[in-house]
């Protein structure tokens, strides 16, 4: 095995761990405050909120058939890697320009936000799975994309759930949903927007916002990036 997937291998085994730690204390009181006040918002609102985030992914999911990219098959592992790298550099700088635009312009464009820094995520998954050689018009290769974004954007006790799927895929696959209406929009809405409101919310301050969107969209860019490149790694060298 030569030197670059010892490191990927020992990055991988590193970044497993981390999913299966257990919820700190700080991370379980966080997760309780926002599930209660998840409760007291009215179910009509989260009904309505769930539904325009189910609708703006699957606009992103089903409206990238024309456009996704081909699977490269024959390149080497590094080489893949290296790609992966330099694409998520190239749309995390974008969402960083995306955000720090939307960010400068109140609270109006702070909410043009939302679906633009949503499709430049999703478009970065399908660029990179198709950098790993898988081919996204698969409905299953779709759905892993929704599973490694809620396991990019949840709290630790989620990830603990969900690291199983993504690591036994293959034994999972069948199982799952078989269309994105039976998919659980609600859970995957209220985990990403339980992770990102603090990380955006400051986005939508005057004279502020550029700058916390800037920052918060190239952040959270590169985190989602880094969770994709594992997820597919644990299919790719497993």
């Amino acid at each position: 095995m030569d030197a670059y997937l010892h490191y990927a291998h020992a990055e991988l085994a590193l970044w497993q761990y981390e999913m299966k730690k257990k919820p700190s204390l700080g991370g379980r009181l966080t997760h309780g405050v926002q599930s209660k006040i998840n409760s007291w918002i009215p179910e009509k609102v989260h009904k309505a909120i769930t539904l325009a985030i189910e609708n703006m992914v699957k606009v992103v999911i089903t409206g990238s058939s024309w456009i996704v990219p081909r699977p490269h098959e024959s390149l080497t592992f590094k080489q893949r890697e290296f790609k992966v790298r330099s694409r998520i550099k190239w749309y995390r700088n974008t969402a960083s320009v995306e955000g720090a635009v939307t960010g400068a312009g109140g609270i109006l464009m702070g909410f043009a936000d939302f679906p633009a820094f949503l499709t430049i995520k999703m478009k970065m998954l399908f660029d990179i799975a198709a950098l790993y050689g898988f081919d996204t018009k698969d409905f299953h290769e779709r759905l892993f994309l929704l599973y490694v974004f809620q396991l990019s954007f949840s709290s630790q006790q989620r990830r603990n759930d969900l690291v199983g799927l993504v690591e036994n895929w293959e034994e999972y696959r069948d199982s799952l949903p078989k269309d994105l209406k039976e998919f659980d929009w609600k859970t995957f809405q209220l985990d990403y927007r339980d992770y990102i409101d603090l990380a955006k919310l400051a986005q939508l301050i005057p004279i502020i916002g550029a700058g916390v969107g800037a920052i918060a969209n190239y952040r959270l860019t590169e985190h989602l990036g880094k969770y994709a490149m594992n997820a597919y790694r644990l299919r790719v060298l497993e």
